[in-house]
């Protein structure tokens, strides 16, 4: 199985969209103007990380609780074919990014991933995807 790697900067980002008041946008434009954050995405993602750290003991024990993985997961066609053989079936349950290879056959997913749960984004094909809809939390 893959290594994990549970930095944002190791593995690729998630884009999403915040409404945010005038008011607030406004501060944040002062402390960027100010050069405390090069930009406002700089901003968001430092807030982020710091509201983030203050719950570190929270979201370790949900993790631990739920025996979630955190981080990178990625799941190859070894790794599939070897639980095939096994004749044994995956549940996913990812904190951060879950990705499945591009070379895995569709049929393969089905016969060997029972669940899949990810807490962040999923990666696989669309066709993947799909064949699994029923599986995914």
């Amino acid at each position: 199985m893959a290594q994990k790697k549970p930095r944002e900067s190791q593995i690729e980002t998630e884009k999403i969209t915040i409404n945010l008041g005038y008011v607030d946008l406004g501060r944040v434009d002062l402390l960027v103007r100010e050069g405390f954050y090069s930009n406002r995405s700089d901003f968001i993602r430092t807030a982020i990380r710091n509201k983030l750290d203050a719950h570190d003991k929270t979201v370790a024990q949900s993790i631990e609780r739920h025996t979630m993985e955190l981080g990178l997961r990625d799941y190859t066609k070894a790794d599939l074919e070897a639980l095939r053989d096994a004749s044994e079936v995956l549940h996913v349950k990812v904190v951060g990014l879950a990705r499945i290879a591009s070379d895995v056959p569709v049929d393969l997913a089905v016969q060997t991933i029972g669940s899949i749960t990810v807490l962040g984004a999923l990666q696989a094909s669309p066709e993947i995807k799909k064949a699994l809809a029923d599986r995914i939390n």
